[in-house]
């Protein structure tokens, strides 16, 4: 959305960026408008003539951060053919992820949540919904996996695997954010793949 019959005084791109440190820093609660000014060099007029709102500009933030630290989790489980691997590369991503140091130790879908305004109910609706689409992926890929024989689908509950493996990568931020180190987080992993052959009745 650009200002209509003026210029831009700004780079929307660089301040998107800017925006996301900031909100990945301290959520969406904790972020003040004041906060936003000044890490993106710009008028809080200028965020609600281009953004629409803090809500709003929130959102382009997460187009960004899924697109960038949120996508190598995701991406993992399409680049491995093997269902397994494809499970156990997901986790490893996502340790990777959460341990960066150059940046928070958490995924901003579990913990920039905003947790108690009813004003900010869509925006937690809105992280909600891509939560959702997380677990939904992880089916579609256990799904591929008996589609391509590698599972058998009377031996294994799909939803229970997911909801499983989902929560593990949400558990994994939480560990991370609460000072959980590289290698503690790799033995949740190991201990979480342990459990394939049980949870789907695999050979």
């Amino acid at each position: 959305m650009a200002i209509r019959g003026r210029p831009l005084t700004f780079d929307p791109d660089a301040a998107v960026q800017r925006a996301l440190e900031v909100f990945w820093e301290h959520g969406y609660e904790g972020t003040s408008l004041s906060e936003l000014t000044r890490a993106m060099g710009i008028a809080s007029a200028s965020i609600y003539s281009y953004f629409g709102s803090k809500e709003g500009l929130f959102r382009q933030v997460m187009e960004r951060y899924g697109t960038t630290a949120g996508a190598p989790p995701r991406n993992a489980l399409d680049e491995h053919p093997a269902v397994r691997d494809a499970i156990h590369a997901m986790l490893r991503a996502t340790v990777d992820q959460v341990t960066r140091s150059d940046a928070p130790h958490y995924c901003m879908l579990i913990l920039a949540a905003p947790t108690g305004a009813i004003e900010n109910e869509p925006i937690r609706e809105f992280l909600a919904d891509i939560r959702r689409s997380q677990l939904t992926a992880i089916k579609d890929r256990l799904q591929r996996g008996i589609d391509e024989g590698e599972l058998a689908a009377s031996r294994i509950d799909i939803d229970a695997v997911a909801r499983y493996y989902t929560t593990i990568v949400q558990g994994l931020s939480i560990q991370a954010r609460d000072g959980a180190s590289r290698d503690e987080l790799d033995d949740v992993v190991t201990g979480a793949m342990a459990g394939w052959a049980s949870l789907t009745n695999a050979p």
